[in-house]
């Protein structure tokens, strides 16, 4: 049995199926998650110490260490990573498909 290879459209979440909206979504969302959680490992934080700096509960660090992509938005995540004094630039680029 011969296996169907399929180019990447660039976002895996798009590849996995999810509509072209909800996958440019969870792309931002999921890199903004993994800047946060090399911020806190890059300052050798402890959860306790991260939900501080960030201005959340513990727990909701631990889901952000976990990837539980479903629990954070956009505008939470770069609000977290303000308070720890980072700057976010958004670019915004053509798509290479037309809606």
């Amino acid at each position: 049995m011969a296996r169907q290879i399929r180019r990447s459209s660039g976002n895996v979440f798009h590849d996995l199926g999810f509509d072209t909206e909800e996958a440019e979504n969870l792309r931002v969302r999921s890199e903004l998650m993994m800047e946060l959680s090399k911020l806190v490992k890059r300052r050798r934080l402890t959860q306790a110490k991260a939900a501080t700096l960030l201005d959340v509960t513990q727990p909701r660090v631990s889901d952000l260490i976990r990837g539980k992509i479903h629990r954070f938005s956009v505008d939470s995540l770069i609000e977290m990573l303000g308070r720890a004094g980072m700057r976010v630039d958004v670019t915004t680029s053509r798509s290479r498909r037309v809606a």
